[in-house]
């Protein structure tokens, strides 16, 4: 207890307000509620609003003025290097293409595009809505993709494309929330570490990869719920799947020209390609030499295999966290790695409970479908 001096309370400051942006974000947002209430009530929303942004804004404020004047413009960009990061990553130019405002800052007249001043602020402009509508899409109530039920291969195809799309941006916001995570808490205290101290350079990157994983998991949990691994689910039993056999060995079975708006039934053969392909799926409507439409139906046809994935890398998580408990001597290693734990534990429990839900609610399906294949007619 005796180097809690040692601790820089403004970087600290700083790191918990860039970890706890989302949850600020959100308690603004609900106390930013529109529609008819009370007198009482909207007083007490304008002062929750008025509190938080106000605390917020003066602690990050304090914290970053104390920050320029103690370090090196170098450590600053250190500490800001992640957001500069975070929109070339994420690509943001996918929302312009799905968004009007791509075509309307394309159709600008050449008056318009002349101004410098009028590209930057259409740029500002797109940028600002891009950003809403990605977190509109991860975070709103809408964000769920729905899954429409039909029978034209061309419809069945653009679904899975477009499912492809979100899971892949799905993928990427756990992926640099996980490293944006895990960069704030293991890498940025030790780079602000004086010359003179020690630390511990193993337990940094053992912290790194611990919260990364760890948060990687959380968000997959959050992103992926169980409603949509079941939407997954169901593009992939529609879209089905090709096997890819030898022309030598079924040169005697019937071959039919693959066509994109034929529903081809389980064991057919088709050619595609100068290659030959037989039907695996009950149901195939998958481009036979399109490798991304294997990939997804393999890890879709399985409903719970995400589920049990994240089941596996949760669960050797939580093993490896204990034995570290057990064996860490020092206090700090102790409270990072309880703290960390507990949120391991609560995101394996609804793991699992989702994992055995799930899991009794297709044996079940399983079952009545093959009573109802094997019922006499």
């Amino acid at each position: 207890m005796k180097n809690f001096h040692l601790i820089d309370f403004n970087l600290l400051m700083v790191t918990t307000i860039v970890l706890g942006r989302r949850f600020i974000g959100s308690i603004v947002k609900e106390a930013s509620q529109r529609g008819k209430v009370s007198l009482f009530r909207s007083i007490l929303l304008f002062l929750t609003r008025f509190t938080v942004l106000t605390a917020t804004g003066w602690s990050l404020c304090r914290s970053l003025i104390h920050l320029f004047r103690t370090y090196s413009f170098l450590n600053l960009l250190f500490l800001c290097y992640p957001f500069g990061m975070y929109i070339p990553f994420l690509q943001l130019n996918y929302d312009l293409r799905k968004t009007n405002l791509f075509s309307h800052v394309a159709s600008m007249g050449p008056r318009e595009a002349v101004s410098g001043l009028a590209r930057s602020r259409d740029y500002l402009l797109t940028l600002r809505e891009t950003w809403k509508q990605h977190t509109r899409q991860l975070y709103g109530p809408e964000a769920m993709p729905t899954h429409a039920c039909c029978l034209s291969p061309s419809l069945i195809r653009n679904e899975v494309e477009f499912l492809k799309m979100d899971f892949n941006w799905r993928m990427k916001e756990v992926l640099v929330s996980a490293m944006l995570s895990a960069y704030y808490v293991a890498f940025v205290p030790v780079w602000f570490v004086k010359n003179t101290h020690y630390y511990d350079k193993r337990w940094s990157c053992e912290l790194f990869l611990l919260v990364s994983i760890s948060t990687s998991v959380i968000l997959m949990q959050h992103l992926l719920p169980a409603s949509y691994c079941d939407l997954l689910h169901k593009a992939a039993a529609h879209l089905g799947c090709w096997q890819k056999v030898d022309p030598a060995l079924c040169s005697n079975v019937l071959q039919h020209p693959w066509t994109e708006e034929c529903m081809w039934p389980q064991g057919v053969l088709v050619k595609h390609s100068k290659s030959v392909y037989k039907a695996v799926g009950h149901y195939n409507v998958a481009i036979p030499s399109d490798v991304s439409h294997f990939r997804f139906h393999f890890f879709f046809s399985n409903p719970l295999r995400i589920l049990n994935i994240l089941l596996l890398l949760e669960g050797a998580v939580i093993v490896y966290q204990l034995y570290s408990l057990m064996s860490s001597e020092k206090w700090h290693q102790t409270v990072s790695l309880a703290l960390i734990l507990f949120s391991n534990y609560y995101a394996f429990f609804k793991l699992l409970r989702d994992r055995l839900v799930l899991g009794k609610a297709y044996s079940y399906s399983a079952s009545s479908q093959r009573g109802l294949d094997h019922r006499p007619s």
